[in-house]
């Protein structure tokens, strides 16, 4: 672990549980129960599934042909995958699904803690990796805005690129807005917001 990494808080969490035998059900929400964690019991293919204030979700790979697309998880409920055929389909139904732990049946009290453990830390990690690619999506997209504004001013007032992002900064510092916004307004309709003429 990195020295920073900290052991995620299992108590008051909420696991989905989508197992189809009941002995392994049993072991699942008898161990969650100590952990202090609530739980949902649904059956593979039984109605369909509301995944809002679901933490963690334990998914019967060997019902796959039985889970249909109808499952409401969220995007960021990290998967415990319970694996009893070994079945290079089972196997690739399940790598699609990107489980953060697998469990192998027939399941045991041990190793559950750990599982759950890791989900939720595969999980966090998970959520903080998107956060983190959407913001440097951004940050390209906003580059572009401000390479296209600056070209455009550029062409305009036949102005050198130094001088041209220094007259785009000008207007967004009187204007006391970001840079950007400047820019994706010169992107969209080709004028300089300036008070201030050129130059």
């Amino acid at each position: 672990m990195n020295r920073g990494t900290t052991v995620p808080t299992v108590r008051g969490r909420h696991a989905l549980v989508l197992l189809r035998d009941e002995p392994d059900i049993a072991v699942v929400r008898r161990q969650l129960d100590r952990l202090g964690m609530g739980v949902t019991v649904r059956r593979p293919g039984e109605a369909e599934a509301d995944g809002a204030g679901i933490d963690l979700v334990f998914l019967d790979v060997d019902a796959a042909p039985e889970v249909g697309g109808g499952w409401s998880l969220g995007e960021c409920a990290p998967i415990v995958a319970v694996v009893g055929t070994e079945t290079p389909s089972r196997l690739k139904w399940m790598l699609d699904r990107e489980p953060a732990a697998v469990l192998i049946k027939p399941l045991r009290s041990a190793g559950l803690y750990t599982a759950v453990v890791v989900a939720l830390h595969q999980g966090q990690r998970r959520r903080e990796t998107d956060a983190r690619i959407e913001k440097l999506e951004g940050r390209v997209r906003s580059r572009r805005t401000v390479s296209s504004a600056i070209v455009r001013v550029m062409t305009r007032y036949g102005l050198t690129e130094p001088d041209a992002f220094a007259l785009v900064r000008r207007a967004a510092m009187q204007r006391r807005t970001t840079l950007e916004h400047v820019c994706a307004e010169i992107a969209g309709d080709g004028e300089l917001p300036l008070r201030a003429g050129v130059g």
